[in-house]
Order: structure tokens, then sequence, then C-alpha cells
């Protein structure tokens, strides 16, 4: 039997965990768009909302469930346009697999793989970003999330320097870059 020629990981499903996240951004006065982050206070750090996704929930409802969860906002998904590998839902015949560009998609913008404790390759934890924006009727300001968490809205280019990883800060970068196009 052959093995394949590209470089490959495989995970059994007691391996990883995986995750879903959203940037929360109040787009309701268009010059002034804010972005919000979650202060975790036990560890004094600013964060990104995310959580792990339940058995038999959609990655996008994940998504905005630990969003809610951890801000305390309703929010929805904000489609962007993007590039993406995914072909087209009304695909005809065969389609390079090559990045192409998408108007008004709701579909992950980036994907995080992390190593999770001592045996680094054994065990991973996926997280599918998302954009999001506050639903109708929600005001950014001063809410409850889960009680360990702060959820407070930056300007953009304050909640990227408030961020506490330098790998949410590239998420948070990617994020406003299509929400600015």
């Amino acid at each position: 039997m052959a093995t394949s020629p590209k470089i490959t990981t495989q995970y059994a499903s007691e391996q990883f965990v995986e995750s879903c996240g959203a940037i929360l951004f109040d787009l309701s006065v268009n010059q002034n768009k804010t972005v919000c982050l979650i202060h975790y206070r036990a560890k004094n750090e600013w964060l990104l909302a995310k959580g792990r996704r339940n058995c038999g929930e959609s990655r996008h409802e994940a998504a905005l469930r630990e969003v809610g969860e951890e801000t305390g906002y309703r929010a929805h998904l904000y489609p962007v346009k993007m590039y993406t590998r995914a072909p087209p839902i009304d695909e005809q015949g065969h389609m390079p697999d090559e990045p192409r560009s998408y108007p008004d998609l709701t579909e992950p913008f980036m994907v995080t793989i992390r190593q999770l404790g001592g045996d680094s390759e054994s065990n991973v934890k996926i997280i599918w970003w998302y954009i999001a924006t506050l639903d109708e009727g929600e005001v950014a300001g001063s809410r409850d999330g889960e009680d360990e968490f702060t959820p407070v809205f930056f300007s953009l280019k304050e909640a990227v320097e408030k961020l506490s990883f330098e790998n949410d800060r590239a998420v948070l970068r990617k994020a406003v870059a299509l929400v600015e196009t």
C-alpha cells in the first residue's frame, strides 16, 4: 500500500478538540467601527471570544453561542468578500483547487491549530474563526459575559494592540482587513 506523497497528520477524536470563535464588531457607526475583546480577569489577559463546539452543533452555531456566552451580546455572522479554496455551492463539474474570491461569505475566514499539553504532537485544538456583528438593537456598552470575562469594545487599532497574544492579533488583523474591504 502506498503512502501519500503529501505531508499528512491525522488525529483520532480523543486527540483533538474543536473550538469556534467570532470576531465581534459593532458596525452601527460606519466611520467608528469597534471590536469586542474579552478581559480574562484571572490571568489579566485580553482575548477573542471562542470556545469548544458541542456534539451535534454546527461550527457557526458554536461560534455565535460562545460569543453570546462570553460577551453577553447577541450577534449574527457578517458576510464578507473573501478568498477561499472551497468551490461555490452551485459547483458545475470539476473546479481546480485554488483560491477564488466570493462576495457575501459567512464561512470561517481563518483556522488556528494549537498544540496542547506535554506531548505536543498528539493533542491539538482546532479553532475555526468567523466574523460577526451585533444584532439589531444591541448596543455596545456595559454588558456582563460569563463570570470570568469582562467584554469591552475598542477601536480597531487599539484592539489589535490590546490583545495579549500575537496569534490573536494575526486573526484580528485578518478580520479587520475583510470588514474594511
